[in-house]
């Protein structure tokens, strides 16, 4: 019997509202989670929550064996969920935990009830059953932190980190210098020199800094980025900026010798993306093949010279040794991008990748804007001579054979497929390798060119010389997902029983890694085509049974599950539930819908974004930095919308005028603003090429810079950009969403180094050695990300061991 003096004080009574709010909250998404067929537990949750928070309410002592039960219940069935996942079971057991814990403080618990007569081992028994879940729950977090489900641990065979070089790995390349995007036409951004190596890392410093002094102007989209990797060529650094001043840099400190501003058109109000990943170099003794004549007397104005893309839909040709422009180049230093289009709006052709430049051919290419309307610029491919700037042939994709230079007033296929990253040259075999996107817009193809189709999302082998295509690969059949290949296609000598097998390498958005051989296209890493889901397409659209699935890929083993929902708390987390079981998800071939949309993982950022891979091709290592981040997609009908925007973006609403619907693009995220996807969401990878299994794979980056708090979760964060391997056996990355740059063991993939960054360092770093002082120098564009948020700024920012040491070491071991 209850003392009759007892009168609950006003602690217990706000306690027990606290709860009941909880309880409230728990139940109502409880039931609404429960009728779209999702987990039961948080209904009962909520009612258990209630009750806890009326008996607490009313003083009763009997509150802490029920939430006793409620925390040990929560327990188990969070186990039974995650197993001892550490940051799984947090969100599922953190206000349970503090709720049993703040029960059992003194000043809280004296204030309950006293026991009625009789009663006193009964309500110790409670306080103990209590005490006892909350000791269980702390034993289940101290088990969960020495758990780890995510990481691959292992280490690269001895023989291939005892390898050494044979041939030629970079042809074109001096030992020093890094005179292409990828380092050489490979695209393999390895750097050979080897006087950082893992033993002496610790001592990396940073050797000077620069500032391009280009920063976001007030009518520049949200996609502005600094993503551009340097070149170290003719004993000057080239670089480029958002706004496409290209400028030489003193590589040994920094210092600018030159720059030049082509002026572009800033009525950013017509541009979705303002970005220069980099520029191509071009010399006139290196450049001809053998058996070509002397050059032109013309071509001896510029002898060396920088070929650069510019956001309003140019090619510049500038003197490499004084930032001249090359006035012979085309009209007065300009390739003009739009002739032959019939769509001539500025801002919608987009070059924002470099040209790729061998035998006396410059192959660029270009973006267009993404999701904005069926009637953008032609995709087309085309080569010039980097000496006058004259066409040599035009490659568009919905008229293959048609390679001829098109004479005026014949016009290019409006929004036929294009590429948007770095393409790659084998100048032995001939061929240049282009990444494919996809025709816009990127998520209903019902209207599509039909030759152009073939085309989205392969890899396209071109003649150098013809623009013919010589074979391609489509690694996503009828795209309406956005899985096009960004990344720059990777060539490297596979070593197999059969010998060396000259091969590219594409990394895509879906996770899978092709492995093909480059001279006739054909596999050498299986990729079997498989059943996906077709079941009730967008109206008007059609969806291929199958697809190809690399046996060698990233994809997670399993699709993603209503368990996998993460948040900070269980709201959140319930939050994240009812969103992911409101939406349509099959997989990652699950079609795009209307209504309340589609659960689309991996999202259009991907597994593998325009980073790519690094390629060590002595010790036979593809290096990677895998992303998994879902998105939230919705097909809105065009009777629905009345959008008309489109630039400025690739996220919210997009017009997609030309076809039936209109498409709302958005992170999967929770009303917080956290990830719904437990993370990891990010990591670091390296991969056998021998055998083509994984080696190690590393969870990386933390949430310093990106949660609401700067406190240094090590969570694993996605990354945009991509890595560079070295001779030394370190990887380098610098693009995670903290600002940092790493250092890797390419043997086991530990970080041995790291470095604070002014900024985002969205890009991927380069490496090289100075001709004059024989330092190695590490160099990374700290210029951050418009669209992932992440500090704006305009640092280069160079890394070196101390003068002397490294070069003395280096020649001790020669």
């Amino acid at each position: 019997m209850m003392i009759p003096s007892y009168r609950p004080g006003p602690l217990l009574k706000v306690t027990g509202v606290i709860f009941i709010l909880f309880g409230l909250a728990l139940l109502g998404g409880g039931i609404w989670l429960a009728t779209l067929g999702g987990s039961w537990y948080y209904l009962l949750a909520g009612i258990g929550m209630l009750v806890a928070g009326g008996l607490v309410f009313k003083g009763r002592r009997s509150a802490q064996p029920f939430l006793a039960f409620l925390l040990f219940a929560t327990l188990v069935w969070s186990v039974i969920e995650v197993k001892f996942d550490w940051w799984q079971l947090l969100p599922r057991l953190d206000i349970w935990f503090a709720a049993a814990v703040w029960l059992l403080l003194p000043f809280v618990s004296r204030r309950l009830s006293p026991p009625a007569d009789g009663a006193a081992k009964q309500g110790q028994a409670g306080k103990t059953a209590l005490s006892a879940a909350v000791a269980l729950t702390v034993v289940a977090g101290v088990i969960a932190l020495f758990q780890d489900y995510h990481d691959l641990h292992g280490d690269v065979p001895a023989e291939n980190m005892a390898a050494t070089a044979t041939g030629d790995l970079a042809p074109g390349v001096e030992h020093n210098d890094w005179s292409a995007y990828g380092r050489s036409g490979y695209g393999d951004r390895y750097a050979p020199a080897a006087q950082i190596t893992p033993a002496n890392i610790s001592g990396l410093k940073e050797a000077w800094t620069y500032h391009t002094g280009d920063f976001k102007g007030p009518n520049d989209p949200g996609e502005i980025a600094n993503e551009v990797t340097p070149l170290k060529v003719n004993d000057m650094l080239y670089l480029c900026t958002p706004h496409n001043i290209v400028i030489a840099l003193n590589p040994d400190t920094g210092k600018e010798i030159w720059r030049h501003d082509p002026k572009i058109n800033r009525d950013a109000a017509s541009y979705q993306h303002m970005i220069c990943r980099g520029v191509a170099y071009w010399d006139v003794n290196a450049g001809r093949a053998r058996n070509d004549p002397a050059p032109q007397a013309a071509t001896m104005e510029c002898p060396r010279r920088i070929l650069a893309p510019t956001m309003d839909g140019t090619m510049i040709a500038v003197n490499a040794d004084t930032g001249e422009s090359c006035k012979s180049f085309g009209n007065n230093g300009v390739v003009n991008l739009y002739k032959n289009m019939a769509m001539i709006k500025r801002g919608f052709l987009m070059p924002t990748s470099p040209p790729a430049v061998a035998q006396n051919v410059a192959v660029i290419a270009a973006s267009v804007t993404d999701n904005h309307s069926t009637e953008e610029p032609s995709g087309v491919i085309r080569g010039y001579d980097p000496v006058t700037g004259k066409l040599l042939w035009n490659w568009d994709p919905a008229t293959p054979e048609d390679t001829e230079p098109f004479p005026e007033g014949k016009n290019y296929t409006n929004n036929s497929p294009n590429s948007w990253g770095v393409a790659s040259i084998d100048e032995k075999l001939g061929m240049v390798y282009i990444p494919m996107g996809n025709e816009t817009p990127d998520t209903w193809g019902g209207n599509r060119n039909k030759n152009g189709e073939k085309y989205n999302s392969a890899i396209v082998a071109l003649d150098l010389a013809t623009g013919k295509v010589r074979w391609a690969y489509q690694t996503v059949h009828h795209d309406i997902w956005d899985m096009d290949i960004g990344g720059q296609p990777s060539l490297v000598d596979i070593d197999t029983p059969k010998g060396k097998v000259p091969s590219v390498v594409a990394t895509t958005k879906r996770g899978d890694i092709y492995v093909i051989d480059r001279r006739d296209g054909s596999l050498v890493v299986p990729a079997p085509e498989k059943p996906v889901p077709t079941s009730n397409p967008a109206a008007g659209d059609t969806l291929s049974p199958t697809q190809p699935f690399s046996a060698l890929t990233f994809l997670p083993e399993r699709n993603i599950s209503e368990a996998d929902m993460w948040g900070t708390t269980p709201f959140d987390q319930l939050a994240c539930r009812i969103i992911f079981k409101e939406r349509r998800y099959e997989g990652p071939f699950t079609p795009q819908t209307a209504g309340k949309g589609a659960v689309i993982s991996p999202g259009p950022l991907g597994i593998f974004e325009w980073g790519g891979a690094a390629i060590d091709p002595v010790r036979q290592l593809l290096i990677v930095n895998p992303d998994y981040m879902g998105f939230l997609e919705k097909l809105v009908p065009r009777a629905e919308t009345t959008a008309k925007g489109g630039t400025g973006g690739e996220m919210g609403l997009q017009p997609q005028t030309g076809v039936p619907f209109a498409v709302e693009i958005k992170a999967f995220l929770s009303p917080l603003g956290f990830p719904c996807q437990a993370p990891p969401w990010g990591y670091v990878a390296a991969v056998d090429l021998r055998t083509m299994k994984k080696v190690w794979m590393h969870k990386n980056g933390t949430t310093r810079d990106s949660g609401p708090v700067p406190i240094p979760l090590p969570l694993g964060v996605p990354s945009l950009g991509g890595m560079v391997t070295t001779g030394g056996g370190v990887t380098f990355l610098s693009s995670t969403l903290d600002y940092y740059i790493r250092g890797y063991d390419v043997s086991n993939g530990k970080v041995i180094w790291k470095a604070r960054l002014p900024a985002g360092g969205q890009a991927t770093p380069m490496s090289y050695v100075s001709n004059k002082s024989g330092r190695q120098f590490v160099v990374v564009m700290a210029g951050g990300h418009g669209s992932l948020g992440t500090k704006m700024s305009d640092t280069l920012v160079a890394y070196a061991l101390p003068e002397g040491t490294a070069v003395k070491k280096a020649e001790a071991k020669k």
